[in-house]
């Protein structure tokens, strides 16, 4: 009798192992408690992932103060930083990440027009260490060049050179600046410049991605990125001229970005445009014609700073030129230009040139 008492006993003991192993299974807090450890361990694994991938190669982990010291301390002793000349073999650089780990985001331009240009080009000296800035710790993802039509606005060109170049940095962009200016005798051509300055540096590098950039445009948020997608983007969403929201659908001017296939595909810009407006918005109609979407970013991001100018005077003929512009496509454009070069001068901070007919 005893010992079916014990046998009871044990029967009962392992019946209750039995049901609280059921009960613990079949309750909702332990799987809520489950899937919480198995997030938190995937969390921690894409973390460890992301660090890695962030640290490879020769990455520079820097605070903002250093990096401020780098960008506006003239002396060479920093170059190595970013460095241009670095003979390590292209195949054992590891690509930039997509995001760069320099980016801040949101930073008020620094507007001081009383800049000495002497000096603006002495700071930046240890910036480039050479005419063409590559970030030396990895790879970039694309080969930029920054296209900007000029015209006497060396003030704006100040301002604009000591804004651009931390920003671009930052970016980790392989990257060149092309000023492009035209003959004193000729009236401004927006549209004529754009396609000279596509024509030269495409001469220079192997660039997969031209910004067609104006000089009084200062961008606010270096998570916009200078980058090209697969069709072409307009990158100066929201400037705070126009209370940052888009003036119209079909603007295409002030900062956009188009790959070398794209550029050649339209023919580029009309060549037909002296003075002020219409050459921004034959391209949009370029662009449509040829079946393209132009792509935008978020206005909190595509953000921009516009010095103040005097208006140039516009184009009468603009609108009768948009109009007519889809039937003289293949004639007039990047394909049909014809210049010479008065000057080309190789400054620290960007390549001048100078044209003529």
């Amino acid at each position: 009798m005893i010992k079916q008492n014990d046998n009871l006993k044990y029967e009962v003991f392992v019946t209750d192992q039995v049901s609280l192993c059921r009960r613990l299974f079949t309750s909702p807090r332990f799987y809520v408690v489950f899937l919480v450890v198995q997030v938190a361990i995937i969390a921690l694994v894409i973390s460890m992932w992301d660090s890695d991938s962030y640290s490879t190669g020769q990455m520079v982990v820097i605070t903002d103060k250093q990096m401020q010291e780098v960008l506006f301390n003239g002396t060479e002793q920093h170059c190595y930083l970013w460095d241009t000349t670095n003979t390590t073999d292209d195949a054992q650089i590891s690509k930039c990440p997509i995001i760069s780990p320099y980016l801040v985001g949101y930073r008020k331009p620094v507007i001081n027009e009383r800049i000495v240009w002497e000096e603006v080009l002495e700071k930046y000296k240890a910036v480039r260490c050479d005419s063409h800035f590559q970030p030396s710790n990895c790879k970039a993802r694309q080969k930029v060049a920054l296209i900007v039509p000029f015209r006497d606005r060396y003030a704006h060109l100040e301002v604009f050179l000591r804004h651009i170049h931390p920003f671009l940095m930052r970016q980790q962009l392989d990257y060149g600046i092309y000023v492009i200016d035209l003959d004193d005798k000729i009236k401004f051509n927006r549209g004529l410049l754009l396609n000279v300055g596509f024509i030269e540096a495409s001469k220079e590098y192997d660039y997969d991605c031209y910004i067609f950039h104006d000089v009084d445009l200062l961008p606010e948020n270096d998570k916009n990125l200078y980058r090209c997608s697969d069709q072409p983007r307009h990158m100066s969403v929201a400037v705070d001229k126009f209370a940052y929201k888009l003036p119209y659908a079909a603007i295409f001017g002030g900062v956009s970005a188009m790959t070398k296939d794209q550029i050649l595909f339209v023919n580029g810009f009309s060549n037909k445009f002296s003075g002020w407006g219409g050459e921004d918005d034959d391209m949009f109609n370029r662009l449509t014609h040829h079946n393209m979407t132009v792509m935008r970013s978020m206005d909190d991001v595509s953000m921009y700073k516009m010095l103040k100018h005097k208006q140039s005077d516009p184009n009468p003929q603009r609108f009768k030129l948009i109009k007519t512009g889809m039937k003289r496509v293949k004639e007039d454009g990047v394909k049909n230009l014809q210049y010479k070069i008065m000057k080309k001068t190789e400054f620290p901070l960007y390549t001048y040139i100078k044209i003529t007919f």
